[in-house]
């Protein structure tokens, strides 16, 4: 972290490498709002631009790769990061520019292996998987998979708890690597999530909050790892602190007739 001069302030400094969200509630506006309710200062590389709001994506315009190094590059040359997460990356040329910057750094990485929105709609293309698994999966600290990711790079359905595991584990094994296994939507009365390392797992617990629009979650959630890990917080328990600060924003959701979003600052 940057020493500070006299008279000056500084805090701890989060990267997020993401698309950008009109709605605010996910890609880069969820993860400034999540990094800034933990008390980070948060720099963004814009991947893309995506018209969206809560269950439904219209439009998708891809940032050039070019570009989306140049904002990272100069983000490392201007600034001390202390953590990174990436999010909607949606095609192999972005992800081989982000893996290009983010080799050398040795930079703690929350991986947030964008793939389908909430609304079913697809955020990456499908060619781009490879890229993920061959480039970025060797540099991460963490990666985040929603059910349906999970599904679709362990390579087998997952139904249950049992099954998440038994994926988890043996991706984790592959690429030696953490993984954040999140079963929300299971739909159970509890949201039930594993952190698989090689240590074997650990479980988070919260109610299932039913009637509520899940637009950005895993962003928001992902984001709230990265912030937590760039204080200097254990992997362990910076998930924890996650997994509260998530539910949270989930309880205590704001609503406009039928648009629902998160509560990216709950309590105040």
């Amino acid at each position: 972290m940057a020493k500070s001069t006299k008279g000056s302030r500084h805090r701890p400094v989060a990267l997020t490498i993401a698309g950008s969200d009109n709605s605010a509630g996910a890609g880069v506006q969820a993860d400034l709002k999540s990094f800034s309710y933990f008390g980070c200062y948060g720099l963004t590389a814009v991947t893309c631009v995506v018209a969206e709001v809560p269950g439904k994506v219209s439009a998708i315009q891809a940032v050039k790769p070019e570009i989306v190094a140049e904002q990272m590059a100069l983000s490392f040359e201007a600034f001390p990061v202390d953590a990174v997460k990436t999010g909607m990356l949606f095609s192999t040329p972005i992800i081989e520019a982000v893996a290009g910057i983010l080799g050398p750094k040795k930079t703690k990485l929350v991986v947030d292996p964008v793939m389908v929105a909430s609304s079913g709609d697809p955020l990456l293309k499908k060619s781009a998987i490879a890229a993920y698994r061959r480039l970025l999966f060797p540099l991460a600290t963490l990666v985040t998979p929603n059910l349906d990711e999970l599904k679709i790079l362990a390579g087998r359905d997952v139904r249950n708890l049992k099954e998440m595991k038994e994926a988890g584990r043996g991706l984790v094994e592959k690429y030696g690597c953490a993984f954040l296994l999140k079963g929300g939507h299971l739909r159970g009365k509890t949201a039930v999530d594993f952190l698989a390392t090689t240590d074997g797992f650990e479980e988070f617990f919260a109610p299932f909050v039913r009637g509520v629009e899940t637009h950005g979650t895993g962003c928001t959630y992902s984001a709230a790892v990265t912030a937590n890990l760039a204080l200097g917080h254990s992997l362990s328990a910076s998930v924890a602190a996650a997994k509260t600060y998530i539910t949270a924003a989930i309880t205590g959701h704001l609503r406009w007739g039928k648009t629902c979003a998160l509560d990216h600052f709950p309590n105040r």
